[in-house]
């Protein structure tokens, strides 16, 4: 009596175990690699024509260096090409890298074909190998594989199963990695001893060329950051069994040093209680598309939702960085493509010798932009699009900055909608606590006046009596409100001081000190700056510029000079001032020579993702600015 077993299932016949794999899937290149450690193989088989055994290995020979190996269309037309993607996270790739690391004999018994027919599908995610052995994902999945088509996918499946019956013959244990699409069909006409013809005789050209590292999100099947973690893990023999999630919180991390460098004040906004939203952001629109480990989009699109349009952009472009260079010319071609700078194509001649991958089609050098098929499809892809703020080129800002005009400056309205709302509750806050001072607590009697006093009640819990707050009514109002966001301002990163008048009754007069803003041009005639201190006067009324204001010349420091200017011309006995820090005396003594009172409001009162909205802000360079200004600004 015999029995049988799950690792029964994936076998054909007793001298040939086939594995199904999803091309271009970083755990099935895992899965596929501890099977051959596990098990004693002693010849690899792979879907590939034999013509391409040899620039295929040689290709696998140079990784970490990313290429792919073409074989142009031999039909009447001959436009386009197919092509074998030397990458580490595909299944085949990574078997044939083992192999060749073991000495053990490869066979590529694909049938040659003039053009080749590619057979995409839409699979369940491979995270769940984690969970679940290659045995089971397959018979999961089998129910819902499609019968092949009569033509070249039929014919190819047969001639396969032709080629393992005579590898049997040579070869005690052959492990044959294929696509998950194939695997039943091929096990069917194996069994069946389907008849196959010889394939017709043709000649077709085949090239390799390295991938230009732009483009090399059209070639992996993984991310290329990602990819580049399973090849550094690889190469430096670090765990990489759980990489498709760790990889992304590496990722993640990386985005975020990437963006201290360039933006620090943004990367500021970003603390691990940021990333944990943002965390759980990925997850639930993961399980929203049904995967168990997030794409780019969802990715790019949970940034931008928790922490702007410039988080999600380093996320993006971290995401794309495949950094592993061949040599010194090609690593600094690389690090040029990244850059605004077009790659020196007179003085290296490298950018000719790349080819830039694309949607179904490539610009392959020599020949120009042709159709192009990959001979190991996967997963099949959807293209969603996701509107970012640009980042404009050196170039572009350059010609914007020689195009600004000095006299003629303006807000951005919704901007300033936002900074008046806030500014009135700041106010608000602050004639609060300017009653709050004459509060007193009474004995209950008929009325619980302006709520109970708890405080009181349990000091005088032993008499039983019940305690009630009076809050009189504020006297006076708050005219002015001052902002001061970094204590000490530095007067050499805050060049930009003007007073600013309201265009209209529900503005402020508003005067500042900010970042220069013509350091940061982001569209034509549109500049971002940060405050480092403001003052609003509401409502408003004509003031000289507190720059320019003699009177206020003793004042030492810009956060001095705005805060004399508030007391100066404040026509009410109070002033609300929110800090990070509470008044000095110096400060106070101030307000006392000009007969005023500093109502202070600590700056983590209020939200710091608020406040670090409220200070970026943008200048356009006129009003007939703002008609076109959306395109480019957008609320972070």
């Amino acid at each position: 009596m015999s029995t049988s077993s799950s690792d029964d299932f994936l076998r054909m016949g007793p001298r040939i175990r086939v594995l199904p794999i999803i091309h271009g899937s970083g755990d099935y290149a895992v899965r596929v690699r501890a099977d051959m450690l596990e098990r004693r193989f002693d010849c690899l088989a792979v879907p590939l024509p034999p013509s391409l055994q040899g620039d295929v290995e040689e290709a696998i020979e140079n990784l970490p260096a990313i290429s792919a190996v073409l074989q142009r269309d031999a039909g009447p037309e001959g436009a386009g090409f197919s092509y074998v993607p030397i990458d580490p996270c595909q299944g085949v790739i990574a078997a044939l890298r083992l192999a060749l690391g073991e000495h053990m004999p490869r066979e590529f018994i694909d049938k040659e074909t003039p053009y080749f027919e590619a057979q995409t599908g839409v699979f369940p995610d491979p995270y769940a190998l984690k969970r679940v052995s290659a045995e089971g994902f397959a018979a999961a999945v089998l129910p819902a594989i499609p019968t092949p088509q009569p033509g070249q996918h039929s014919e190819r499946i047969a001639w396969m199963a032709h080629r393992l019956h005579e590898l049997e013959h040579r070869h005690h244990s052959i492990l044959f990695v294929c696509s998950l699409l194939d695997w039943p069909w091929i096990r069917d006409a194996y069994m069946r001893r389907l008849p196959v013809e010889e394939p017709e005789t043709f000649y077709s050209a085949i090239q390799t060329h390295l991938v230009d590292p732009r483009t090399m999100i059209f070639l992996f099947g993984e991310l290329p950051f990602i990819t580049g973690l399973y090849e550094r893990a690889i190469r430096e023999l670090e765990e990489d069994n759980n990489l498709s999630i760790d990889g992304i919180k590496e990722l993640v991390l990386v985005a975020r040093d990437h963006l201290k460098e360039t933006l620090p004040r943004v990367a500021q906004r970003i603390t691990p209680q940021l990333l944990s939203i943002y965390f759980g952001y990925v997850r639930n629109l993961s399980l929203v598309h049904r995967r168990l480990t997030p794409d780019l989009y969802s990715l790019v699109v949970a940034a931008q939702q928790t922490a702007g349009d410039d988080f999600a952009r380093a996320v993006a472009e971290t995401a794309r960085d495949y950094h592993f260079a061949i040599n010194t010319e090609v690593k600094r071609y690389m690090d040029l493509a990244w850059s605004d700078e077009e790659p020196p194509k007179d003085e290296l001649g490298l950018s000719r010798m790349f080819l830039r991958m694309g949607i179904g089609e490539a610009d392959v050098p020599g020949l120009g932009v042709v159709p192009m098929v990959n001979r190991l499809p996967g997963q099949a892809f959807s293209w969603r699009s996701c509107q970012l703020r640009p980042r404009p080129a050196e170039r572009d800002r350059q010609r914007w900055q020689q195009r600004w005009n000095p006299y003629g400056q303006c807000s951005w309205p919704p901007e300033d909608d936002h900074i008046e709302s806030f500014q009135q509750h700041v106010r608000d806050q602050a004639k609060t606590l300017i009653g709050a001072d004459l509060a007193r607590s009474e004995k209950f009697t008929t009325s619980v006046m302006d709520g109970l006093d708890m405080r009181e009640t349990l000091r005088h819990w032993h008499t039983g009596d019940i305690y009630v707050k009076i809050i009189p009514p504020s006297r006076g109002s708050i005219e002015i409100v001052v902002f001061l966001f970094d204590l000490p301002a530095d007067p050499r990163r805050y060049p930009f001081r003007t007073t600013w008048f309201a265009e209209h009754a529900n503005e402020s007069t508003l005067a500042f000190f900010a970042t220069d803003p013509m350091q940061n041009l982001i569209g034509p005639g549109i500049a971002q700056a940060e405050y480092g201190g403001a003052l609003f006067l509401f409502p408003p009324r004509p003031i000289p510029n507190i720059w320019d204001d003699p009177r206020l010349d003793t004042a030492d420091t810009l956060e001095e000079r705005l805060l004399a200017a508030a007391l100066l011309h404040s026509r009410e006995p109070h002033i609300a001032v929110v800090s990070p820090k509470p008044p000095p005396a110096s400060w106070r003594r101030l307000a006392r020579r000009y007969g005023r009172k500093i109502v202070h409001l600590p700056l983590k009162r209020f939200s710091g993702q608020t406040i670090e909205r409220m200070r970026q802000f943008h200048i356009l360079n006129g009003r007939e600015v703002r008609s076109y200004a959306a395109e480019f600004i957008r609320d972070s």
